[in-house]
Formats: C-alpha cells, structure tokens, sequence
C-alpha cells in the first residue's frame, strides 16, 4: 500500500503492524510525532496495546525493559537529551539480552542548545551494546522498524533505528507501508526464553562478581558478532516479501573500477547519491552506505573498499579532542588489509546544518592531497570564530 504520509507517522504504523503490546512513550522533538501517532491508534481502537505516557526518558526505558523481560513485545523512541537521560537503562537492557526496539530520532546534543539534526546522540552510546542501524531514507526507516523485531528476537539483543530527525521524521512523501498479512508472515509471534514468570522463578540481571563478569561481557560481544549474519539473512528474507532491500550491513553503489570511495550514514547518502550523477566532471566515486554501524561490519567493510585508492569517511558528529568516530573505527578496520586506501576524515552537517550538493565537490578534491586528512568539519565557517578557536 503505498501512501503520502510523514515519516514519524510511517514509522508508527510499521511498528504498529509488528504487534507490540506495550508502548511506553515520553515526547522529545524530533521524535515527538511518533509517540503521537501510537496515542491515536490506540485511542482509536486501531491498535490495542498498552500505552504507557511516563514522566521521563529514564521511566520509558524502564517500562519497555520491564514490559519485555516479562514476555511482551515492547517498543519506545526517544531523541537527543532523551538518549543521554535513559543510558543507563540502555546498558541494562542490553547486559541482560533483552529484545526490544527503539527508535532514534537523531538530533544534536546540547549545549549550546539545538533541536537539529546529527549522529552525536546515538553516538554517545554506541559502546552499550545495542545493535544500530541507521537508515538512509523514509522507506528504509519503515522496513528496518519491521526487520529490527525480527533481528532483536533472534539474538536476545536490542536494537536501535536510527533515522534523522527532521530530514527524515517530519518529511512527506509516498512511501510503501507493509499489509498486516506481510508481517505476519515475516515475524513470528514474540518468544523470551528467559521471560519473568512467577511459576518459574529466576532474576534478570543480578550481581556478578569478578569470577563472571568477564564470561558475561564475552557472551554479550560474541552474539553481536553473530548478528551480522542475522541482519544480513532479515533484510534478504524482507526483500522476497516485500521486493525493497535496505542494504544488509553496507551497501556499494557507483561504477566498478571507482579508485574513490565516500562512506557515510543516513539521509546524506541520498545527497551524495545524486551529487555523483551531476558533478560528471568529477573522477566516479563508489557511495558506500554504512547501514550497521553496531556491530560493525569489519570483513564487509574491507570488501566494500577493495580496490579504491582514497576513502573519504563523511560523519555527522565527533569525539572532542581526537575527532571522527567512524573514521578512527573504519581506520582501525581497514588496518588489517594488505593494500588499505588512504583514509580521510570529515564530520559535516553538525547541529543540522545544511548539507548541499557542493559538498560532495569538497570531498573529491580533499582526495587529492599530498596526506590524507586525519580530521576536519569540512563546512565550518572559520570567521565566526575569535582568532584563538581556529
């Protein structure tokens, strides 16, 4: 069924048609529109879950955990300050293998103060151990919202959909949404093995001492290793149902014999994808979309980028005082190659600042450099500067 509809909207009704039994929901622009849509669906009779309107961030994690760990699929979204306030209900969800999803409408972390759009949000806890991914456009934020229950059920682990705020939650468009036959045929019904029951007593997350903690935290890494095979064989089988592929780990688009590369994740691709059809004057690029960002993708990563002389990594957020986060990570990756290209680091778009297609012109010519630049925010404007902060 294709539609008009805005993205937050598309979301609500993809996550809708997954059956979730409890929703716990606070609103955070620009995250917002999607709590509301689940409001009215429920108030409507439409969907019948439980819909839990809670004080705080912290409290909406808290009730999905709970929600989840007792047997019921369970769902929440948050954005920006949201994120930073139910961390420490992240890590915990994710230490006890609970399967759940949460949406992140990604926005910029304050201070100073800013509703827009980058990655620094989900950036911050990318060390928690959910599962990311990161979508590239409205129709893909709709497809992964069905695949991450699938995926976050499979592996007893959460799983985060990220999808810029703005640029992708409050835009327009058609978009496919997914029949209720099709789900139903793709997800089975929500199965904890280790669910709460007070018949069968056991505790979730309790006290390890030195003699396990290790054993735990190697059991958590090793099943998100396992999940690249799982995110991949998800996105297949919804392909055959639905005919739209999302791109399984990465994904590699542009001419073959490419020597360029430029590695990004989310809504810019789009820019970037239509920059290379017009900027023909240009050496050809391959546009490599990072859609798993945790776990990420090594082996696909080096296989993404055989071949190429120069990798240009494009991100929306930084680590102050080393730089880019995905660059030092794709870095670190392609390290283990015989023959790496040269890697060079750019952080772009920071608090949603615009991102034209000219961009895409800076970043080829930045290849061409004597040494590969190790990190810059390629559009800052240094004369709003004072003279010592250049």
């Amino acid at each position: 069924m294709q539609r008009a509809i805005e993205g937050s909207q598309a979301i609500a009704h993809a996550v809708a048609m997954c059956r979730p039994q409890v929703i716990a929901a606070y609103p955070i622009t620009p995250q917002t529109h999607i709590v509301e849509r689940f409001s009215k669906l429920v108030a409507d009779g439409t969907l019948a879950c439980e819909f839990v309107s809670v004080e705080s961030e912290f409290s909406a994690a808290s009730v999905v955990l709970g929600a989840a760990s007792s047997g019921v699929r369970a769902y929440t979204a948050t954005s920006s300050q949201g994120v930073l306030l139910m961390s420490e209900v992240l890590y915990n969800i994710a230490g006890m293998r609970i399967p759940l999803v949460l949406t992140c409408a990604n926005r910029a972390v304050s201070a100073p103060i800013s509703i827009w759009n980058d990655h620094q949000d989900s950036m911050a806890v990318r060390d928690a151990g959910w599962i990311q991914l990161y979508c590239e456009s409205n129709q893909e934020a709709v497809d992964t919202s069905v695949q991450a229950f699938r995926i976050a059920e499979a592996c007893e682990l959460p799983v985060m959909v990220c999808v810029d705020g703005f640029t992708l939650t409050h835009t327009l468009e058609p978009l496919f949404l997914p029949e209720q036959e099709e789900v139903d045929q793709f997800l089975p019904p929500y199965h904890f093995e280790r669910s709460l029951d007070i018949q069968a007593p056991l505790t979730l997350g309790m006290l390890a001492t030195p003699e396990y903690f290790p054993e735990v935290r190697h059991a958590h890494h090793a099943a998100m290793l396992k999940a690249f095979e799982t995110i991949e064989d998800t996105d297949a089988d919804w392909a055959k149902i639905s005919g739209r592929y999302c791109g399984g780990l990465i994904d590699v688009s542009g001419p073959e014999d490419a020597e360029i590369g430029i590695l990004s994740m989310g809504s810019v691709l789009g820019t970037l994808r239509e920059a290379a059809g017009t900027f023909t004057d240009l050496p050809p690029a391959k546009i490599i979309k990072l859609r798993a960002f945790r776990p990420f993708p090594v082996d696909a990563l080096q296989s993404a980028v055989a071949g190429l002389k120069e990798l240009v990594v494009l991100e929306r957020a930084l680590s102050p005082g080393v730089g880019g986060i995905v660059a030092a990570e794709v870095r670190a990756a392609l390290s283990e190659m015989d023959s790496p290209p040269r890697v060079h680091g750019f952080a772009a778009g920071l608090g949603g600042r615009n991102m034209p297609m000219t961009l895409y012109r800076r970043l080829i010519e930045a290849t061409r450099a004597k040494r590969p630049c190790r990190f810059s925010i390629i559009d800052v404007e240094m004369e709003k500067l004072p003279e010592e902060d250049r």
